[in-house]
């Protein structure tokens, strides 16, 4: 089995013996010979790694006549943003700011969302992750939120058209707005056209994917391998009667696995990643990468051939379309997906999720104890300033409990009980929580679950609104524009989650769905409320409310450069344990971002008596205790 640790070790050793010259910034260029220039800088690795996998040069060969036709194909506009781009991390700019939603929920259809721009553009975002689009089955239970992809050039009929998307993408651009795509790599629907083809018998549509009769080998897979879904999708295979074998589904039935072994899958779905990156995807999201090689004998997770294939994506993405992002989902602690950045020689992904600090932001809310917070932000702030983390609050996905549980059994928190702890509470049945959401996939054997809300209802407005409580919802705002001051207090690129910026509560309605009702997730995937955008007008609305104060700290961000992504962080230890307190330091400045994850005001002492200026409230003043309110924080920049 192939430890995290051996698979940076594979890349690493893979750059030692690659011919191929490190990747410099571009060489000016112009016409036919920027393709030649860009290849010629790349060739040699990329065979060495294609033939080190496939051992198939007319296959590579192909590959590359492809990746000619992409770049003559891709339009001039976007090969002037490559020009713009090239050799620049543009992505680590302090003004960047994300959004990630769901076509339908927030304006029905592609070009619904391009009459919104102006609205995304008040926000301030000029990222935008625009959620599965692609075609699924019609069956919405079969299509798994959009990642049961049926046709990866054709979008959903219900949102619109690929030249729907290409032209958001162009009035993107316009406005300095990037658009970011999920591109599932690791299976296809049992709808698309190689499924189909394969269970009718073809074989050269078998080999895309894992057909296998030996149940002694499906039993292997199953003693070997976790499972994903143990509760709702248990096993790795499913049967196909008509065939008298099984194709591996590690996901859903649905879902099946392809098949990275044989060169001709890697190929097309390269093609389908240039094809769309041509429409105008600035950022592609590799859905599911630590899964896509799959060996006997292994767990199938973070093998070395998966930074193979990636590495070879970066370098394809390079040569065609060097204007684009690649960003990885990898669900593990930071300094774990470390390999997935690949060396500073050899890159693979550009930006990598901060998955592990979510769920201990909501630990550190749940149990006012920042400890495990201020440990994980430290280990972050270790890792070289090159590497891009994006940081989020919440998502379209649920809450898992993956913590780092030696730590807190160390403090008294065993991980049965404290998982239970954590739902109760979110779910409100803890006496103090007012935050309000639903299980997901909870397994009555062992306990385990994970956990759903929006924002705004795990930090109390929902419950505040209904109780129709104002000084509870005082409280549930200062908690919730607290928590997104300490995602923008981070470095690296903040998201957040469309609706948040108004408040959106959780959505019940999806339970008189049935195609939805089973999946709680969809609470957190409501319609957005245009009828409430009117309200960030209207001083005093929870709106308003809202929305002004992440109007003010997204400008802070923006104008104020100690929020650099070269800036020297870390999280300092403070006598209070509710207390996370973030130090940044850039040339002269440094800022104190000091956070009450508490019920309580607390009185706190600066390092020294002196003068500081308070960001938000503009304020200067010399002092050495200050007080913070309950869910309050403070950004105070030493004069």
């Amino acid at each position: 089995m192939a430890t995290k640790r051996q698979a940076r070790t594979a890349v690493q050793t893979r750059a030692k013996n690659t011919n191929a010259a490190k990747t410099p910034t571009a060489a000016p260029a112009t016409g036919a010979t920027v393709f030649e220039q860009r290849l010629a800088r790349h060739h040699d690795e990329l065979r060495w790694l294609y033939m080190e996998l496939y051992g198939n040069s007319d296959m590579f060969a192909e590959l590359v006549g492809q990746l000619r036709n992409y770049f003559d194909a891709r339009p001039r506009t976007l090969k002037a943003l490559d020009a713009q781009r090239e050799g620049r991390a543009w992505y680590r700019d302090r003004a960047m700011l994300g959004m990630q939603m769901y076509i339908d929920n927030f304006a029905g259809t592609i070009n619904g969302v391009e009459q919104q721009l102006p609205y995304l553009e008040r926000c301030h975002v000029n990222y935008l992750h625009l959620m599965p689009f692609l075609d699924t089955p019609a069956d919405k239970s079969r299509s798994d939120g959009g990642y049961a992809v049926k046709d990866f050039r054709r979008v959903k009929p219900e949102l619109g058209t690929m030249d729907d998307l290409a032209h958001l993408a162009e009035a993107c651009h316009k406005r300095g707005i990037s658009l970011c795509m999920d591109f599932v790599m690791n299976h296809t629907s049992d709808e698309h056209e190689w499924a189909r083809r394969a269970r009718a018998g073809e074989g050269e549509y078998m080999s895309r994917y894992f057909f296998e009769r030996n149940q002694g080998i499906i039993d292997q897979y199953t003693r070997d391998v976790p499972q994903v879904f143990p509760t709702t999708a248990p096993g790795h295979f499913t049967y196909l009667p008509e065939l008298g074998q099984s194709v591996m589904t590690q996901f859903y039935p649905y879902q099946w696995d392809l098949n990275y072994r044989n060169p001709r899958v890697f190929n097309e779905m390269m093609y389908n990643f240039l094809y769309l990156a041509n429409q105008g995807m600035d950022i592609i999201r590799i859905d599911a990468v630590p899964y896509i090689w799959k060996q006997l004998g292994t767990t199938c997770r973070n093998l070395p051939q998966v930074h193979t294939i990636v590495r070879m994506m970066r370098m394809i993405s390079e040569i065609v379309c060097p204007g684009i992002v690649l960003l990885g989902e990898v669900v593990m602690a930071p300094v774990e997906v470390v390999p997935y950045f690949g060396t500073v020689d050899k890159p693979e992904c550009h930006m990598l999720y901060n998955v592990t600090t979510m769920a201990t932001t909501w630990h550190t809310v749940a149990t006012h104890d920042a400890r495990l917070l201020r440990q994980q932000l430290n280990a972050v702030c270790s890792l070289p300033h090159s590497y891009t983390f994006l940081n989020y609050l919440r998502c379209h996905d649920d809450i898992g409990w993956g913590l780092d549980y030696p730590a807190l059994e160390a403090w008294g928190m065993a991980e049965v009980p404290h998982k239970q702890f954590l739902n109760d509470y979110f779910q409100g049945f803890v006496p103090g929580s007012t935050s309000r959401g639903e299980l997901y996939n909870a397994d009555p054997t062992t306990g385990d679950a994970r956990f759903c809300a929006t924002t705004a209802s795990m930090c109390g407005i929902e419950a505040a609104g209904f109780e129709g409580n104002e000084a509870a919802m005082s409280t549930a705002i200062a908690k919730d524009l607290m928590l997104h001051a300490y995602m923008l207090s981070q470095s690296g690129l903040p998201i957040i989650y469309s609706g948040d910026e108004i408040g959106l509560v959780n959505d019940y309605s999806y339970q008189e769905d049935p195609e939805k009702a089973e999946d709680s997730r969809y609470i957190h995937r409501g319609r957005f409320p245009w009828e409430l955008v009117s309200n960030i007008d209207d001083a005093g609305t929870v709106q308003a409310r809202i929305f002004t104060g992440l109007d003010q700290l997204e400008r802070i961000r923006r104008e104020d450069p100690v929020f650099d992504a070269s800036a020297e962080v870390y999280a300092k230890d403070y006598s209070d344990d509710a207390i996370l307190w973030i130090v940044r330091r850039a040339g002269d400045t440094t800022l104190h971002a000091v956070y009450n994850f508490s019920d309580d005001e607390k009185l706190l002492w600066m390092p020294q008596e002196g003068r500081y200026h308070n960001l938000v409230t503009e304020q200067d003043s010399t002092f050495q205790t200050f007080t913070l309110p309950a869910w309050g924080f403070a950004w105070l920049e030493a004069r």
